[in-house]
């Protein structure tokens, strides 16, 4: 009986192991594919990105594409809540309220772009999920050019723009390798 009791806890833990290592193998795949056909993408902006995200370990990979699209929703919310928390500055110059309210506008229209590329990517409408996640391309890239009009001036969200650009690089890239894969 003992005998039996250790086989069963050694099938656990090689369960744990295979599954765990086969997650990461295809997370670290997907993102060498992803950084390799994307020269926005990052490999290591990629595998943290996608590691840090809860269900990833056990993920698919149409299941990473999904997680992918929800770290941008979750970065597209955050960004405008900072952006809003941004433009309280009383001491905030014309110039760069006008370029954050700008901004503002964008990532607001950004939110229910995200969740619509979500239903989309759901429902396999990958022509639409990939029309909707461009916007939020878009969306970053605007934001950020708004402050290159002024020499001298500096986006306080360059950061977040480029999160916001390689998230959803990262999403279109999966997206990619789902439907090649028949996903």
């Amino acid at each position: 009986m003992k005998h039996l009791s250790s086989f069963f806890l050694f099938l656990s833990l090689f369960n744990l192991t295979f599954y765990g290592s086969t997650a990461q193998n295809l997370i670290q795949t997907t993102c060498k594919s992803c950084s390799k056909n994307e020269s926005s993408i990052t490999y290591g902006f990629c595998t943290s990105s996608l590691q840090a995200a809860p269900a990833s370990q056990c993920a698919t990979l149409r299941g990473l594409g999904m997680i992918s699209i929800r770290l941008i929703r979750y970065n597209v919310t955050d960004t405008r809540c900072h952006v809003k928390m941004l433009l309280k500055d009383k001491n905030l110059d014309l110039y760069n309220r006008s370029r954050l309210k700008v901004c503002l506008d964008l990532y607001s229209d950004a939110i229910p772009t995200i969740k619509l590329a979500m239903k989309s990517y759901n429902t396999k409408k990958y022509y639409d999920a990939n029309i909707q996640i461009s916007a939020i391309i878009a969306t970053a890239t605007t934001c950020e050019d708004g402050f290159k009009e002024k020499e001298g001036a500096v986006s306080p969200l360059t950061k977040r723009n480029d999160n916001t650009f390689q998230l959803s690089a990262i999403a279109l890239s999966v997206m990619h390798l789902v439907m090649n894969n028949n996903g």
